[in-house]
């Protein structure tokens, strides 16, 4: 039996998985997708990540293929639990059985981590709803994810890339006009790819200078830009906007080509464009600029409050992660200038 998560493979296999649980479990997770969007309101890629996970754990529990067919089921591996339709038989046994196929099926130590936490939350849900005796999720060891140093830009490579998006709009071309100033935005802000495609033109204070941003968990902020972002936004709005909108736009800041809001993969696309016209850059894509954003803040004497108050995370070791990257930076820079570095 092979199941897996949102990011193992397409949502097709998550939705045959889903459409082969027994009646009971699925109402389980239909309960527990409402749970996450409506009482948690946690955006719908999160949602969607921790409903596949739970997908692929139920599926275990009950035997089911990525096919749809029944498999051994896991109460026949682990036969503590007593068996039912829905998750009676959900214990401590069974839940680390599933993460083991994770492992054995190649998942990085970050994959099933985040696993582990899902895993976690689901069984907490569970337990608070009555409908397990008791939580097994808390019995569960979270492996320690390696963390990695956030892929990001040079300052000379970020100027150029402005540079090069820039550059295409001397067309007029409403498409390069939007790509410039969404660019801009996304490294004047730090905001999330989500948080960008989420913009509605009033949600821009260009008196203040200031973007309204819808972030995680519905919280809202304000994120200042510069003058660049205000510059490439206003000739986006005067020039090429009207050129694409149509009666189905509504509000949205950012469209795509036939008039509708842009989406998240047309913002990837553009931005993995631009930094390629960058010579030497690493290919980096939103959350690149995102990164890049934050370490050249930090770099250039923004506290870490700051930093964590515009990029809209929740707890300050989030905003930390980006001081091992100037960190680094200045490791490697004694090393290459210092006398005594060698």
């Amino acid at each position: 039996m092979t199941t897996t998560g949102p990011h193992r493979g397409t949502r097709s296999i998550v939705a045959r998985l889903r459409a082969a649980l027994p009646p009971q479990a699925a109402e389980i997770v239909a309960d527990y997708e409402d749970h996450l969007r409506d009482e948690r309101m946690l955006s719908q890629h999160t949602t969607r990540a921790y409903v596949g996970d739970v997908v692929s754990l139920l599926a275990f529990l009950h035997g089911v293929n990525e096919d749809g067919a029944d498999g051994p089921s896991a109460h026949e591996e682990h036969p503590n639990g007593e068996h039912s339709d829905g998750v009676n038989g959900l214990h401590v046994g069974v839940l680390r059985a599933w993460l083991a196929r994770q492992h054995e099926a190649g998942c990085s130590r970050a994959t099933v981590a985040r696993r582990v936490a899902s895993a976690r939350t689901f069984t907490a849900w569970a337990y608070r709803r009555g409908l397990l005796p008791s939580d097994p999720g808390i019995r569960l060891a979270s492996p320690r994810p390696h963390r990695r140093l956030p892929g990001v830009l040079r300052m000379d490579e970020a100027t150029e890339l402005m540079r090069v998006s820039e550059a295409g709009t001397a067309t007029g071309h409403p498409v390069a006009l939007r790509d410039h100033a969404l660019i801009e935005l996304l490294y004047a802000t730090g905001v999330r790819i989500s948080e960008l495609c989420g913009l509605d033109i009033d949600d821009v204070d260009f008196d203040r200078r200031v973007v309204r941003v819808l972030g995680k968990g519905r919280k809202q902020r304000m994120v200042p830009f510069g003058l660049p972002s205000e510059r490439a936004l206003r000739l986006w709005l005067r020039q090429g906007r009207p050129e694409v909108a149509t009666a189905d736009s509504g509000a949205a800041l950012f469209l795509g080509v036939r008039g509708k809001r842009v989406d998240p993969r047309t913002v990837r696309r553009v931005v993995h464009d631009a930094v390629a016209a960058v010579p030497g850059a690493a290919d980096i894509g939103p959350h690149g600029l995102r990164h890049s954003a934050a370490t050249h803040m930090l770099d250039g004497g923004a506290d870490l409050r700051s930093v964590q108050e515009l990029l809209g995370h929740a707890t300050l070791a989030t905003t930390q992660l980006y001081t091992h990257v100037t960190v680094e930076r200045l490791k490697a820079i004694h090393d290459q200038t210092h006398p005594r570095a060698q």
